[in-house]
């Protein structure tokens, strides 16, 4: 079989399309026939050497871990699924036995880690981590769904927004940002949206952004979101000074998700803003596989329909990096080996 392989760490020139052998499952294992795998941004820091889940010593690596598509084989003890099933790959891979997998969430488990290896032809797969699909969900959207979509949907639930909540999400033109835009909408809530393009900015209100302010200036940000009303929840995949602007920003008792740090991994917070406003500053991190059924229904039913921004062939998965890095795409980018 053929997969986009990692032979190095200076970006999307070093994406090379090999000829690697075809994987043989072994017992709770399936061979998947993958259809269509989005990228995130994920796979791009490994792409670039921002990883420390990835050295030289795992060159050639097969990255990707939202992977859609068929069963074309399946190992000893599946009864889970069966051979052209359609799917979706719940990256997530646990311990199964520590104290937060039997208690759960499983994304709490001390060795959670994420499954590589969507960017193939093939993928070889833990059986119990995929998820049916309808056939009314197509393979690109499911593909769109895992990381961004299952992330933002848990930091939702996490900061437990319900109908007529005001959430800001700094950065909305990302991955997650744009998921949150969309799931805020579909849960009956309202958004402030923040971006630096006129052009993403008008795309957002497309989507169901209620406000959008353009600026990466934070006190610009501060003053606009100000005027419209404090905000309920905070969806902060950026990190860095959007920790304290989200505080700022937050009412009293208000709830702020963080799930990355692309702006900066540390942030100067006022404590007393946060002791007497009684806010909340939640982590969370990806979201777990009831949240992946959930999101996979939302779609079946068109509440949800995942924003795609562009799709490419197995031979241009360095071009699809490429543009990603640019920051000039809107919506999700799909490979289709």
């Amino acid at each position: 079989m053929r997969a986009a392989a990692f032979t190095g760490f200076d970006g999307p020139d070093d994406v090379t399309v090999q000829e690697t052998g075809d994987p043989t499952p072994e017992s709770g294992e399936v061979v998947l026939d993958v259809v269509a795998c989005s990228i995130n941004r994920h796979d791009l820091w490994i792409l670039e050497g921002d990883s420390v889940m990835v050295d030289t010593d795992d060159l050639p690596f097969v990255s990707g871990l939202d992977a859609a598509g068929e069963v074309a084989e399946t190992g000893a003890d599946v009864d889970s699924v069966s051979v052209g099933d359609r799917v979706v790959l719940c990256p997530n891979q646990t311990c199964g036995v520590c104290r937060y997998c039997r208690e759960g969430p499983e994304n709490l488990c001390e060795q959670f880690s994420l499954y590589h290896g969507g960017l193939a032809e093939q993928a070889l797969v833990e059986a119990n981590r995929l998820v049916s699909l309808p056939d009314s969900v197509e393979f690109t959207d499911a593909a769109a769904l895992p990381t961004a979509y299952m992330t933002a949907y848990h930091m939702l639930r996490r900061a437990d927004v319900g109908a007529n909540d005001l959430v800001f999400i700094p950065g909305a033109t990302g991955g997650v940002g744009v998921a949150g835009v969309q799931l805020v909408d579909a849960l009956g809530g309202r958004s402030i949206g923040t971006t630096t393009s006129s052009a993403k900015a008008d795309r957002l209100a497309d989507i169901g952004a209620d406000h959008v302010v353009e600026s990466s200036d934070t006190d610009e940000i501060q003053e606009a979101v100000t005027e419209i009303d404090e905000a309920d929840a905070v969806l902060n995949h950026l990190g860095g000074e959007y920790t304290a602007l989200g505080l700022k920003l937050l009412r009293r008792g208000g709830r702020m998700a963080v799930c990355g740090g692309t702006a900066g991994g540390t942030s100067e917070i006022n404590i007393p803003r946060l002791f007497f406003g009684h806010k909340h500053v939640i982590g969370s991190t990806m979201g777990t596989q009831p949240d992946l059924e959930t999101l996979v229904e939302l779609t079946a039913d068109g509440t949800l329909e995942p924003i795609i921004g562009n799709e490419y062939a197995l031979d241009e998965t360095g071009q699809a990096f490429a543009d990603m890095q640019s920051r000039d795409a809107f919506g999700k980018l799909v490979i289709r080996p």
